[in-house]
Parts: structure tokens; sequence; C-alpha cells
């Protein structure tokens, strides 16, 4: 084919489109043009309610004057600052909000630019760590099952989805997992944390006794577990997993890439659950999803480690040219702002319990096998077609997004997560036409 018959056709090809059944898609695209508040426009000029925050990241909505404003100002201001032995006003800036916005143990900002770079940076970090301490023996990692921490080489190895692992070979070695938290004949339709299943922290101590506590760098888990179908953890897990890690000097990593920034009516799900990690990764809400943009907080235990030696040598040989990116660090100051101003943490605390009613007015469906909710975080769980798993719950997907909900399916599972500017009125809209297509399906 020659360059002009390329350029005539526009037919999608070029694009090879992430975490999608390109195929599928290229078939009969689903085309987003705009977007404002909780809508997107669509290119056959629909109207499409957003259940799902974009994909996590959208907390405050959509075009919001604020974030728009900053990023077109800082394009005319400063478009790009190397971030090694350099810097520019606006990235110290961000870091001292999130700083402050952050529990009281952190006190340090690492920028990246993703959740997965942001993951790959606390592992980094905590190996770094024992190491600059003189225990740099411990080079274990821990993950959990069915635990998500992004696409790159380390997030794959302790992360525990089967889907985003098989393909990809053996990946870091030294790397093992804690069963999942999930116990459906014992939490089956439980309303935020689960009574059943804080035990399961107790695996630690049996990974633990197998290799040697002092081989074990940290343990990273998603506070909630979204992208695998929102698993609550049970009541006292958490607490449990940081009593054992602090026992035998092992650091904990909380995966906040989406808890972080008032998903759970809280600033991070170390506040709503009252458990401090030693490091803690973020990324979606922090720039409103707007610009690319990642961070990972640490306390001043950790990064007071790096802090010795002569001062001209370089304390931690790790970053991204876009670390604290001017464009990025605008985008995230105005965001943190808009969170602020409107209120949007307290906002989502207190439409919790109506999303929880709502969510659970599911409850006794055709289909529906569980429900599980916490802040405004919800999962419906379908009972999977005969030797085609996930077709049903993709059923629903289609089916919505033509009725005009934009909702995410992992698995059989339907995830929810609207921005935090949700009305009650589209919280009904939302489980009023899943009721509606769930007793529709097959």
């Amino acid at each position: 084919m020659c360059h002009e018959e390329r350029k005539m056709q526009n037919d999608l090809s070029a694009f090879w489109m992430p975490f999608t059944a390109n195929r599928q898609f290229k078939s009969a695209p689903r085309m987003f043009v705009s977007a404002e508040g909780m809508h997107y426009k669509t290119s056959d000029n629909r109207t499409i309610l957003d259940g799902t925050a974009g994909l996590w990241c959208c907390n405050a909505g959509h075009k919001r004057p604020k974030i728009t404003e900053a990023i077109k100002a800082q394009a005319d201001e400063l478009d790009y600052a190397p971030a090694f032995q350099m810097g520019h006003p606006k990235a110290f800036e961000l870091a001292s909000m999130v700083r402050d916005m952050a529990p009281e143990p952190f006190e340090h900002v690492f920028f990246t630019n993703s959740g997965s770079e942001s993951v790959e940076t606390a592992l980094k970090i905590a190996l770094a760590y024992h190491h600059a301490r003189g225990e740099g023996q411990r080079t274990r990692l821990i993950g959990r099952e069915r635990g998500y921490h992004g696409v790159n080489f380390g997030g794959i190895s302790v992360g525990g989805i089967v889907s985003n692992r098989r393909m990809f070979g053996s990946l870091l070695t030294g790397v093992d997992h804690l069963p999942a938290t999930h116990l459906p004949e014992q939490n089956s339709f439980v309303r935020g944390q689960p009574e059943h299943g804080a035990d399961l922290a107790d695996e630690l101590l049996r990974i633990i006794a197998l290799h040697g506590p002092e081989t074990i760098a940290a343990v990273i888990v998603e506070p909630v577990s979204g992208s695998t179908g929102v698993l609550i953890p049970p009541k006292g897990y958490l607490e449990r997993l940081r009593a054992i890690t602090e026992q035998h000097g092992i650091l904990l990593i909380f995966d906040e890439v989406i808890t972080g920034f008032g998903r759970l009516g809280a600033p991070f799900a170390a506040d709503y659950f009252g458990v401090m990690p030693d490091l803690i990764t973020c990324a979606k809400g922090l720039t409103n999803g707007v610009i690319p943009m990642g961070a990972v907080l640490a306390t001043a235990k950790i990064h007071d480690a790096f802090m010795t030696g002569p001062e001209h040598v370089i304390e931690l040989f790790h970053g991204y040219t876009y670390s604290g990116n001017p464009m990025a660090s605008a985008a995230g100051i105005a965001t943190l702002e808009t969170y602020k101003e409107e209120g949007l943490f307290e906002r989502a605390n207190a439409l919790a319990s109506y999303w929880e009613d709502g969510l659970h007015s599911l409850k006794g469906l055709p289909l529906v096998k569980d429900l599980r909710n916490l802040g405004l975080i919800g999962a419906i769980e379908l009972e999977p077609i005969a030797g085609e798993p996930t077709k049903r719950a993709f059923s629903a997907f289609l089916k919505a997004y033509d009725a005009g909900l934009l909702i995410r399916t992992t698995g059989d599972i339907i995830a929810l997560s609207p921005p935090l500017i949700i009305e009650k009125s589209q919280i009904d809209q939302i489980f009023d036409t899943l009721s509606s297509i769930i007793k529709e399906l097959d």
C-alpha cells in the first residue's frame, strides 16, 4: 500500500490499543470526542454518563476550568525543564502540597509518570533502602494473588493476575505471593469491610519462615484491590500485615494508584484505614488523569537513610526524563486545589452510604453472584457463562454503552468508580440502568 493510500484510509489499524480486543473494537468503534462534568460525548453525538472516572482517574470530573487554565498558562511559560541536577518551582510546590495532604509520616515525594512507574520506583527504593543500611541481602519481594501493580516487569512480578503474567515468562526471581483476601463463601454481599479473613495476613509468617526474614525487602499490596474486581480488605487484615512487617524489619508498600486522592472519602487509604505503610504509590487522581503523572510518597525514615556520604554524590540512581514535568506539575497543583476548594473528598465520604444502598439494591437479581463496595467504589460480580469466561460482563459493558453509561469490566465483574462530583440522581441512573441490563442478560 502506498503512502497516499494509507493516509486516505483512516481505518484505525495504526494504533495498537492497550488492554483492548483490537479486532472487536475496530469492527465497531466506540469513540469519545469531548467530555464535561460527569459525561462524555461520542462521535455519533450521544451523551455517556461516566461511571468509572475515565479509568479510575478523573476524580474531579471532566473539563475542570482551573485545571484547564493551569495547563494553558504553563504551556505559555515553561514547557519542559530537566529534573536531573535542575529544577523548576512548580515541581517543588506540588511535592509540598502532596506532602501536606498525605498522612503525617510521609514527608518526601518522588515523581514518576504513571502508576506502573510508581510501583517500579517504590520497589527499587525498598531494595536500595536496605542496601544503604547494610542489609543488601534483603532482596525478596512479596506481592499478593489477584493484586495488580501495573505492567512493568517488577509490577507484573509482584502482581497476581494470571492474564497479566502468563505471556511474559519468569519475570523477576525472588518473588512470593500472599493469598488473595477474597472469601466468597463467608463474605458474599457484605457492605463495606468483611468480617472474615484477617487471619490471611498470617500467611506472611509462613513465607518469612520459609525464606528467613533477613532476605525479605518489602511487601506490596493494594489496600483495596481495584483492577481485579474490587476486593475489600477484611477487618483487621491491614493492621495485622503492618504488625508482622514491622516486627521483622520488612517494608510495607501501599499501592494507592486507585485509592489515592479521595476514592474512599479520605486523601489516601492509609488515612481511611488508619494503617501507615513505609511507602505509598500513587498516580491517576494526582492530575485528575489530564496529564500522565505518578508519585511515590516516602517517610522521613526511608528518605533519610539515603542522605549520607558526600553531599555532591547522587543518593539514588533512579529517575525519569519527565519526573516533575512542568505541565504535569501545573495540572497536579490545580487538581489538588480543586479537590480542596470543592471539598470533594468530604463529598465522597458523605455519598458513600447512598452509593452503597444503590449498589446493594441489585441483590437478588438473576446472575448477580456478589456485590462489594467501599467509599465510591463498587463491584457487581456476575455468574460466568460456562466455558466462556468474561463474555457475560463484556456483554453488559456493551449494553451499558448503548444505554448511555460507561462501566468497566474485569473478568465477569463490573467495576464502578464514578467521579467524586456525582449527584445522587446520577447514582440512581447508574444502578437503574444496570438493573435493567442485568435482567436482560443471557
